[in-house]
């Protein structure tokens, strides 16, 4: 049994002949400690910088070749997550901001971004505009689209190439259907409670503009795909259920259906306490539950015996212990997910959330070989 065929029955309720490995994500500094060399595969704030230099040829490049050497080395590893090296066009160049220090850049319109050596990420810090840009209502209902720059799946048509016939690879559709949080993350919530209609209506809009673009997408033969928005930090949600059932849960819905009918799988990828979320999963139809954040209260236990033969759960080794734990911690991590969640199948090893940036190298290896030695059916 190969990788695609191996996830393939987890998520049809089998039994395979062991328990599939896979990351959501394998940040930059991992990869360059596997492979020996720097890369642009997941480096963050690398690659943007390198995007206002007029450097994305080399980006791509680096992403095309660096996934491809990563999974020939993790060969063991099950599942491939495409999703992060859907390329911009060929003669792609952003404004680039003015760069105020080592850390700091600013946008011609005041926004602030600053880089963490934590994340080796950008992040906007300071927006002016932020409460009253204006959030466009003119959406309209049926987007006018163009044809997809072929040059965007470069690095996916090399990787699909490669191990297409072998692993069960997830990338990126025409869309996913998730709540939006127009205008950022904290404007957002404010934005779902008092303009419900104009969410319905942007929901609508994404709904057609995705089915649109599917026959793009949708021609790399993928396995399924991963949808990555998070409502929930580790005290419980941040919206209310009722929000996400009456506005977000009929269009997911109906995007999960359309994309079922396509032959994809879809997997929610959802840190933080989402149990009171949980129920509303299921009721989506995502076919797997991703970013299980055990610190955040989601034991895998409680988790496998209410929704184990709901849908498949997919987590185990906390990543606060791949970061800081020692060798003892993981083990226990990878034990303890293996004893409560294999029985009875559709379930995926992994680590909570993602191999990130400042996990411990040796931390990472142990995870990969205790789970090895308890993964067989």
């Amino acid at each position: 049994m190969n990788s695609k065929e191996r996830v393939k029955k987890v998520l049809a309720g089998e039994i395979p002949d062991k328990v599939p490995l896979g990351e959501f994500a394998i940040d930059c500094d991992t990869v360059e400690r596997i492979l020996g060399h720097e890369t642009y595969f997941r480096a963050k704030a690398k690659c943007q910088i390198a995007f206002w230099e007029g450097r994305r040829n080399e980006v791509v490049q680096s992403w095309k070749e660096d996934c491809i050497a990563l999974f020939k080395k993790l060969d063991l590893m099950d599942l491939i997550n495409i999703s992060h090296i859907y390329a911009p066009p060929k003669g792609f160049k952003p404004e680039a901001p003015k760069k105020i220090d080592e850390t700091t850049w600013e946008y011609k319109d005041g926004r602030i971004l600053k880089y963490s050596e934590l994340t080796r990420d950008l992040t906007i810090v300071h927006d002016p505009a932020q409460w009253t840009r204006e959030i466009r209502e003119d959406l309209g209902l049926d987007p006018e689209f163009a044809t997809v720059d072929p040059s965007v799946f470069e690095a996916v048509d090399a990787v699909i190439k490669e191990f297409g016939g072998s692993k069960y690879i997830l990338g990126e559709t025409g869309g996913g259907m998730e709540l939006p949080f127009l205008g950022g993350m904290e404007r957002g919530f404010v934005e779902l409670i008092e303009h419900p209609e104009l969410i319905k209506k942007t929901l609508l809009t994404w709904s057609n503009f995705a089915s649109k673009r599917d026959k793009y997408y949708l021609d790399r033969k993928l396995d399924g795909t991963v949808w990555g928005v998070d409502y929930s930090s580790n005290m419980g949600p941040m919206i209310s259920p009722q929000i996400f059932r009456e506005l977000g849960l009929p269009f997911i819905i109906k995007r999960v259906e359309e994309l079922h009918k396509k032959g994809l799988k879809i997997i929610k990828h959802a840190c933080g306490n989402n149990w009171l979320l949980m129920d509303l999963f299921v009721e989506a139809g995502y076919d797997a539950y991703q970013g299980i954040q055990i610190s955040a209260g989601m034991d895998m236990k409680k988790l496998k015996e209410e929704y184990g033969e709901k849908m498949t759960l997919w987590g185990g080794c906390k990543v606060e212990n791949l970061v800081r734990g020692t060798k003892e911690d993981i083990i226990n991590d990878v034990r303890n997910a293996m004893e409560y969640c294999k029985p009875g199948g559709k379930y995926i090893f992994g680590s909570t959330h993602s191999i990130a940036v400042g996990t411990n190298y040796d931390n990472f290896m142990t995870m990969l070989d205790a789970a090895v030695k308890l993964r067989n059916y």
